[in-house]
């Protein structure tokens, strides 16, 4: 029953971690699960210091472009490393997308839908689908359970206009 339960646990952490975008950064041979059984949850939701001048900015697509479908997204980051979700790496994270949205609680882990992008693999870049319009990005920087670093490391919003 044990292990069914862990299984269970193993298979819905890795569908919360995926994404459906594309990457030019390798995927882990393997992924860690990141609340493991008998965290206490304060354990598990406590925010993870981030360095003095960290940051995460959009390299690709430039604020106020007007692109075509699907998207390509270019991640940057100083002060900090990426790393896979579950990784004890130090000042490390992994980039979140949120687009037309912004983040409610800080305090906890990054929701995962279309307008919460996980890149939990440590991708630096994807390609997404966004329907024609106009659409804010931001990058927020998760810590190993997917929770923003506090001070957060995010980048400003931009705005691209999707061509049809």
């Amino acid at each position: 029953m044990r292990s069914a339960l862990a299984a269970t646990l193993l298979v819905l952490g890795l569908a919360a971690c995926g994404d459906n975008s594309t990457s030019t950064t390798p995927a882990p041979t393997a992924h860690e699960e990141v609340h493991q059984e008998g965290t206490p949850l304060e354990e598990a939701s406590a925010r993870t210091p981030s360095p003095a001048g960290a940051r995460v900015f959009l390299i690709e697509p430039a604020n106020g472009a007007t692109v075509k479908s699907p998207v390509t997204i270019k991640f940057g980051i100083e002060g900090m490393e990426v790393a896979p979700a579950g990784s004890e790496t130090p000042n490390s994270g992994h980039h979140h997308l949120l687009i037309d949205a912004d983040l409610q609680d800080y305090d906890a882990p990054i929701p995962s839908d279309d307008q919460h992008r996980h890149f939990g693999k440590a991708q630096t870049e994807a390609t997404i689908e966004l329907a024609p319009g106009q659409h804010t990005l931001r990058s927020v920087l998760g810590d190993k359970n997917h929770i923003p670093h506090d001070p957060p490391v995010q980048s400003d919003v931009i705005t691209i206009t999707v061509e049809e």
